[in-house]
């Protein structure tokens, strides 16, 4: 778990820096073209690479069922409100 961590970090800041690339050649090199590929590309990546990293790194060891609205569990929500 402490790799995906880690690799979650490093992909992170690629994104990052991929980010500012794309700015960067956007204003300072004026090539508006190159510039909106490489962001556009960069916000695919964070979508489709990092964002499921980041969920699978969260999720992991978590029941779905103690975040889900169950019966058992809005039960359990009305109990609390009695009290």
């Amino acid at each position: 778990m402490k790799t995906l961590g880690i690799l979650t970090q490093i992909v992170a800041v690629l994104i990052g820096i991929s980010f500012l690339v794309g700015f960067y050649i956007m204003q300072i090199e004026d090539d508006e073209v190159l510039g909106d590929r490489i962001i556009g590309l960069t916000v695919l990546a964070s979508v489709f690479i990092l964002l499921p990293m980041f969920l699978v790194l969260r999720w992991r060891g978590k029941k779905l069922k103690d975040y889900t609205l169950s019966d058992e569990n809005l039960k359990k929500m009305k109990d609390r409100k009695k009290k």
